[in-house]
């Protein structure tokens, strides 16, 4: 399915929960992000006050705050949202893969859809391309990512 046939789905989620874990680092580009991302769910029909919006410090905390928040069981997905921009050390490698395998380690350990709306880029003029500009917004291709998981796994269940 292309992302265009993704974004283009209606999602009946009903009074599914969600979580986003926001990264306050390079907040010029995560904030539009997270708009991104609740402007999505709410054009869905996701009601305000089963959204969750949880900061943290940076992207290497993302995974921490993610099983906290799948793991006490009161959401259906948790968006993961931050920007990694490259620099002139290793530092970036460092952050973008912790981020990512322990982002994927909360998945697998909570069997709760976590989604990696954390943007790894060269530049910051990438980073803001991907962030409402020619190349999207990624915040609200990861809840559109949230939503069809929850609605698949609710069609696994029967519910």
């Amino acid at each position: 399915m292309a992302k265009h046939d993704l974004e283009q789905r209606s999602y009946d989620v009903g009074d599914a929960r969600f979580a986003l874990v926001v990264s306050r680092f390079n907040a010029s580009v995560v904030s539009k992000l997270q708009q991104g991302a609740l402007e999505t769910l709410k054009s869905h029909g996701v009601a305000g006050h089963n959204i969750t919006v949880v900061p943290v410090p940076g992207a290497f905390e993302i995974p921490f705050m993610a099983k906290r928040l799948a793991a006490g069981g009161g959401f259906d997905a948790v968006i993961t949202l931050g920007a990694v921009v490259r620099g002139g050390t290793p530092h970036f490698e460092y952050v973008a893969s912790e981020c990512a395998r322990g982002v994927a380690e909360v998945a697998r350990e909570t069997g709760v859809p976590i989604i990696f709306g954390v943007l790894t880029t060269n530049d910051m003029a990438e980073a803001q391309e991907r962030a409402g500009g020619a190349e999207g917004n990624k915040g609200s291709e990861s809840a559109i990512a949230a939503m069809d998981m929850v609605q698949t796994l609710r069609g696994f269940a029967g519910e």
